[in-house]
């Protein structure tokens, strides 16, 4: 396993900060009612999210504070040319090891983690090999997940 050098109880986990945007899509309404802004449909997506991640064990990671207190904002997406609604999540969580930490991050509407401990981390040549090929499979199934939903294949 991997070396860790911090002043902690439990020296194998890894505590960090992961800030997630979850992309809300507005529905236009039938006839004159029924309709949802982007903004309602960001925070709706963003409940039903952080929903899942209290109810819903995750493998190798551990859910210790969720903040939903950032203001949804609002961007303009030259992919689809249209406005996009982001409902930002800021999850403080606990990894048994940088593979589950990695599964995690690969997450489409992951967008920043800040590693608070341990300090420092050092890697044996395995370790390495086994980081590198966690990558390797989630960006395999992540392809493959996007290529299924684009029908590109």
């Amino acid at each position: 396993m991997a070396s860790l050098q911090a002043g902690d109880v439990n020296d194998r986990d890894i505590k960090a900060m992961v800030r997630l945007d979850i992309k809300g899509v507005a529905r236009p309404g039938k006839f004159l009612f029924g309709g949802k802004t982007m903004d309602k449909a960001a925070e709706e997506s963003r409940e039903q999210q952080v929903t899942l991640l209290r109810n819903v064990p995750i493998q190798g990671i551990h859910i210790d504070d969720i903040d939903l207190g950032i203001e949804i904002y609002t961007i303009y997406e030259e992919s689809s040319g249209f406005e996009v609604a982001y409902a930002p999540v800021v999850l403080q969580l606990t990894a048994d090891s940088l593979e589950d930490l990695i599964r995690f991050t690969m997450r489409e509407d992951f967008r920043k983690i800040e590693i608070s401990s341990p300090a420092s981390l050092s890697l044996h040549r395995y370790d390495l090999e086994r980081l590198i090929f966690a990558i390797a499979e989630e960006a395999k199934d992540y392809r493959l997940h996007f290529e299924h939903t684009h029908n590109l294949r």
